[in-house]
């Protein structure tokens, strides 16, 4: 005679009803032993399904484990069907009118017999009721350049990229597009960020296009521009994006007009540029005359009245040109 192995007790079924009682309704879990507690009347409903759910939470199983409780009470919770069948699912029933809930495992063919029910997914009970706090994220650790030397460098390449009577407004447009571009060497602008450059966009990018340096897919509009560059040495800078983003932002909020002083956009390009090339705990800075009026495109402004322009300003402190060696030195005005 074979001996027959005693299969364990998985009671996987949980039960709660609202009763009336003097005051209000009380909710009642046949599986607590404390006695029921109020609930009103408008978050009764929540209140049980909440209360069946941390019992769902406090005894998961492996799917293997399961079995179909309504087949084990001989199925009185549904009408007959020819037998269990399917998955094992938490299937959550009403009756009474909403004065009795229950969740229980049952098979998929006890489930769709079932009146007043609905099988709870998995993916709810893997949420827990409480979340656990956030671990605070390091600090990203910029790679790289600084904002300065990136700007320094993309002006100075632009100025060989682009066309010698490149207008100061396409270069600073053109500025935004190499620090912002994607990997696919694509960008795009809102309305915004445009407003904020303080240039004719239209035409800045229809110059640029014209330079074959980059292809307007959608815009300049209301809605902002999307463009695609079409040099591909950009691609041999950093590919730290949201550091050449960073420097992008340093960028507009150095040649803002209020900043400046000015809107004109050769005098707001030249800013950026003496502000990139100054030292950042004293403000001085050193370049040569001929290299500034080339990265700067000041071939037709007067560089010594550009100077002068932005000393009178409060952006330069001061300004000289050496006699000897042709370079030209400058200070920053405090809080520049």
């Amino acid at each position: 005679m074979r001996l027959r192995t005693v299969r364990p007790q998985a009671p996987r079924t949980w039960t709660v009803e609202l009763r009336c009682q003097t005051g209000g309704l009380v909710l009642v879990c046949q599986h607590c032993p404390q006695d029921g507690r109020r609930v009103a009347a408008e978050s009764a409903r929540s209140a049980a399904l909440a209360h069946l759910a941390l019992h769902a939470r406090s005894d998961l199983r492996a799917p293997h484990l399961r079995i179909c409780q309504c087949h084990e009470r001989g199925c009185r919770w549904h009408r007959r069907h020819r037998g269990c069948t399917g998955p094992i699912r938490l299937l959550l029933a009403c009756e009474r009118g909403g004065r009795i809930w229950r969740l229980a495992d049952a098979c998929g063919a006890c489930a769709a017999a079932t009146a007043q029910a609905a099988i709870v997914p998995d993916t709810v009970l893997a949420v827990p009721l409480h979340p656990l706090p956030a671990r605070p994220r390091r600090p990203r650790r910029p790679r790289g350049p600084g904002e300065r030397v990136r700007v320094s460098e993309i002006l100075s390449y632009l100025a060989a990229a682009l066309p010698a009577d490149a207008s100061a407004g396409a270069r600073l447009l053109a500025l935004q597009c190499a620090l912002r571009m994607n990997a696919y060497m694509r960008v795009e602008f809102s309305a915004g960020l445009l407003r904020g450059l303080c240039i004719d966009a239209e035409e800045a990018c229809h110059e640029l296009e014209r330079a074959r340096w980059l292809r307007a897919v959608n815009g300049p509009g209301a809605a902002g521009v999307a463009a695609e560059l079409r040099d591909a040495t950009l691609l041999a800078q950093s590919p730290a994006r949201p550091d050449r983003r960073r420097a992008a932002e340093w960028a507009v909020r150095t040649g803002c007009p209020a900043r400046i002083g000015e809107a004109e956009p050769w005098l707001r390009l030249s800013g950026v540029y003496l502000a990139a090339h100054s030292d950042p705990s004293s403000g001085a800075g050193q370049r040569e005359c001929d290299r500034i009026i080339r990265d700067c495109g000041l071939h037709d402004q007067g560089f010594h009245g550009v100077l002068s322009r932005l000393t009178a300003n409060g952006v330069l402190e001061g300004w000289r040109i050496c006699p000897d060696s042709g370079d030209v030195h400058w200070t920053l005005a405090p809080g520049r």
